[in-house]
């Protein structure tokens, strides 16, 4: 325990943000075969919003494709790493890290995808593959900054519709964090972490590889003991 008076926070949510050091290189090809894939699925519907089933894993074989699953994988070992210091037991950890399912999407035309969190998963992450220049996105008239970014919504915020909100507890009124996407970028964060795709607008359509991760102990994953009622 702190010392008393010493202030305590708790329950903190880590986000973290990689740069691929290869986007400019292998981009160009994602796109490519991205829109391909869409060209070519006959349940694509209409419009200016696409998403892929969940399958590249087992659809794209290409080389550069997995150079970006490899750098993904070693971004959220880096992370989780980070998020669980004094958490995981000492020693050496057999873990299994597993994709359990790896997408694309691609929108413009003001098009979004509404707030929304993953499924049987501990980490997801949003690589960002094509989208304007920021200066670029900024200048439109009605989404300025916000322009295609990526919002995250704090686990606090469903709690906000019946809180009462006074400068007390002013650390809980910015409930939102808007995160600026930059070709190459990787964003991970925790699964259960709302979130939304805001609207774009944009000369290339905005395109970005997700995905869903488990980290696995093949002697259990339960570190501590659930107490008694």
């Amino acid at each position: 325990m702190s010392a008393d008076g010493a202030l305590q926070r708790h329950w903190p949510v880590p986000l973290a943000v990689h740069c691929f050091e290869r986007a400019a290189e292998i981009n160009p090809l994602l796109v490519r075969v991205f829109s391909a894939i869409r060209a070519t699925d006959p349940g694509a519907a209409r419009g200016n919003f696409y998403a892929s089933p969940d399958d590249l894993l087992r659809r794209i074989e290409l080389p550069e494709f997995h150079e970006l699953l490899r750098f993904i994988a070693g971004a959220i070992q880096t992370t989780a790493q980070q998020a669980n210091a004094g958490l995981w037991p000492p020693g050496r950890h057999d873990l299994q890290l597993e994709l359990m399912g790896v997408w694309f999407q691609i929108q413009n035309g003001a098009t979004f995808h509404d707030v929304h969190t993953h499924g049987n998963c501990s980490w997801s992450g949003v690589y960002y593959v094509q989208i304007d220049p920021v200066a670029q996105r900024e200048k439109h008239p009605d989404f300025g900054a916000l322009n295609g970014a990526t919002r995250f919504y704090s686990p606090m915020f469903p709690l906000l519709g019946g809180a009462h909100i006074d400068m007390g507890n002013a650390y809980l009124q910015q409930a939102t964090l808007d995160v600026t996407p930059q070709e190459g970028e990787l964003v991970l964060f925790p699964s259960f972490l709302p979130h939304k795709a805001m609207p774009y607008v944009g000369e290339r359509d905005r395109i970005i590889v997700s995905f869903n991760a488990q980290i696995r102990a093949p002697g259990g994953d339960q570190l501590f003991r659930y107490a008694g009622t």
